[in-house]
């Protein structure tokens, strides 16, 4: 295929006689700094799971729960709540009061923060609103975006009502629906960030590569949502070989068998392992393709970044799995998750054409 005949973008192409497009740096500066809490929201929620302290407070106040134990007898009544439920009576029941305020206090922090982003979130939102900041379109746009965040609350609790009942657990489900809501949030404002940092004079993409690209990322990010959510990553902690074979027996060994990649342990892992394969293998391809056509620097560098990314997640997913899930190397593979699918949608917004 030639170079003018790539469906990858030419950015040098313009709108004839379209307006000049506008760039709200304050607006967009909020945004950036609204996906980074998120972000760092979703490494706290990791260090969560990983440290088993998501079920310590068994019931959700959106607003008091602002509002830390302050004294012993706090303490307590919150210690007496949780030995109520399943966690602490199956797995738990050595602790005491002090081993308590341990899981608590990152719990507490976890929710507290999710509190944060809202205000932070909702504040600027109504001073750029009233100061006519803020286009039709976009206004909608962050409108459904507090609307989400609120749904991720909500999510949220939900996910950890499943692990008050029988199993003291989160429900997979759930634990990815609740991953899966954060990452959405997470690129749309990155996205709408960068409309309004560097608005460009585009139309739809003829090119739809570099967001089957960044689909194939979130899918492989949800599959490790299940490895997660059923503790997966703690089984065949060998690489390349899984149970001594590249493909180990026992995959589908579930009933019914189109449940095993979200109940069957082994199935989950396999699936994780090699989508992550497959997600390497396209980002460098695509990579690849990318040195070969006539794009712009800033573009280059983007495909670089998405590489580079692509890479150390590889790494993490790696040492994390023979370390048989390294507490920081399980948080840090968790991040960069996140980090790759900002790269990507980075590049997915620098790589859209010009009609």
């Amino acid at each position: 295929m030639s170079r003018s005949a790539s469906p990858i973008l030419h950015p040098t192409a313009e709108l004839t006689g379209s307006p000049a497009l506008q760039s709200n740096r304050a607006v967009a500066l909020w945004l950036f700094f609204s996906a980074f809490m998120v972000f760092v929201m979703v490494v706290i929620g990791g260090l969560t799971r990983l440290t088993e302290s998501g079920l310590s407070i068994v019931e959700w106040h959106p607003f008091t729960g602002i509002i830390p134990p302050l004294n012993e007898a706090d303490w307590q009544r919150l210690y007496e709540e949780y030995r109520q439920y399943p966690e602490f009576q199956k797995i738990n029941a050595w602790m005491s009061v002090a081993d308590f305020k341990s899981i608590f206090w990152l719990e507490f922090i976890h929710r507290l923060w999710g509190r944060l982003i809202g205000v932070v979130y909702f504040i600027p939102f109504v001073w750029f609103l009233a100061k006519r900041s803020i286009d039709g379109t976009t206004k909608w746009k962050l409108a459904g975006l507090f609307v989400l965040g609120g749904l991720q609350g909500l999510m949220g609790w939900y996910m950890v009502m499943s692990g008050l009942v029988d199993r003291p657990d989160v429900s997979q489900y759930r634990l990815t629906a609740h991953f899966g809501l954060a990452l959405i949030i997470f690129i749309s404002l990155l996205w709408v960030g960068l409309q309004q940092y560097a608005p460009r004079p585009v139309g739809t993409a003829k090119s739809r590569r570099i967001l089957g690209v960044l689909a194939l990322i979130l899918l492989t990010a949800l599959s490790g949502g299940f490895v997660a959510g059923t503790n997966a990553g703690f089984i065949y902690n060998t690489f390349p070989l899984m149970d001594g074979h590249l493909i180990p027996n026992g995959l589908f060994a579930y009933d019914p068998a189109w449940l095993a990649p979200f109940e069957d342990i082994k199935t989950i892992q396999f699936d994780h392992r090699w989508l992550a394969k497959l997600t390497f293998c396209v980002v460098l391809f695509f990579w690849w393709r990318t040195t070969r056509l006539e794009i712009a620097a800033d573009q280059k560098h983007a495909c670089h970044l998405m590489l580079a990314a692509v890479s150390l997640q590889v790494a993490l997913g790696i040492s994390t799995l023979l370390s048989v899930v390294w507490l920081p190397l399980g948080v840090a593979h968790q991040a960069g998750a996140v980090l790759l699918i900002a790269a990507t949608t980075y590049c997915a917004y620098k790589l859209r054409e010009p009609t």
